[in-house]
């Protein structure tokens, strides 16, 4: 295990996040939605995957997170899981299946855990979905909060610019942070927020918080897989780091394959039986 991975953990679960919190250790956390993904991430050491509605976008190619159904993201978690060892497994509760109806939140989130299999699942919002937190936290099932930007709430902000810069929406965030830790959570999920703001909140809470456009004084970072290794080009934001641009390696392997497919090069003598 390389050096900068403190403790070889043999699984990670919501009691070694929090011991990594206060222990200063950062949290690792990417996105997937496949089986091979999965297991390669797993290999590499990371600490959480979220199978997140992200895969509305990435995978199905819509706009917004909206469209994803609960049973596609049961699909996706199953398929997730299969490939999994080490990594705590967290599925979004998707749009729709939780808002405004805490018997129809904790209804999906145990399809969820029962079908998929899955460690965890994460809700957008603070205040207005405490009844189904504590609904949900009440059946014994962990809950990852999630404040700042919201994309399920894309139609109410009407915007992806960066939230609680203003002091009465920080406020409110501070509020609603410590309102999910004291209902249960295990963590929270800040994203796009001045990184101020998120170093505030990650001092007042004792459970791990886990950025994306949040800054570096969290306790751990998250991104989408697929923007991070550049399959994804047009979504480019200042908090996105690529570690690669598989996009132009794929193409040009594709590129590749179809010339010697034309030229009768692909199979060659050795590539037959």
């Amino acid at each position: 295990m390389s050096a900068y991975l403190e403790s070889n953990y043999r699984k990670i679960t919501t009691h070694v996040l929090n011991g990594m919190k206060h222990r200063g250790e950062k949290i690792s956390m990417l996105t997937a939605y496949d089986y091979s993904m999965a297991t390669l991430l797993d290999s590499a050491g990371i600490d959480v995957i979220l199978v997140g509605d992200s895969a509305s976008n990435v995978m199905a190619g819509h706009k917004t997170t909206l469209p994803i159904t609960l049973d596609q993201m049961i699909y996706h978690a199953s398929s997730v899981m299969r490939g999994v060892e080490r990594a705590l497994v967290v599925v979004d509760l998707p749009f729709g299946t939780y808002q405004g109806n805490s018997k129809e939140a904790l209804h999906s989130s145990i399809r969820i855990m029962k079908e998929s299999g899955a460690n965890a699942i994460k809700m957008e919002g603070g205040e207005e979905i405490l009844e189904s937190i504590n609904r949900i936290l009440s059946a014994g099932i962990p809950v990852m909060g999630h404040l700042g930007l919201t994309p399920q709430s894309i139609h109410k902000f009407g915007t992806y610019v960066v939230r609680a810069k203003e002091d009465a929406e920080a406020e409110q965030l501070i509020s609603d942070a410590i309102k999910l830790e004291k209902a249960g959570c295990f963590a929270l999920v800040l994203e796009k927020i001045p990184a101020e703001l998120a170093k505030k909140v990650q001092s007042m809470l004792k459970i791990p918080v886990i950025g994306i456009g949040a800054g570096m004084h969290v306790d751990g970072q998250v991104l989408v897989l697929h923007d991070m290794l550049g399959i994804t080009q047009k979504f480019s934001p200042r908090f996105l780091r690529r570690y690669h641009n598989l996009s132009e390696e794929i193409k040009g392997s594709v590129q590749a394959y179809i010339k010697d497919v034309k030229t009768g090069d692909f199979p060659n003598e050795r590539e037959q039986y």
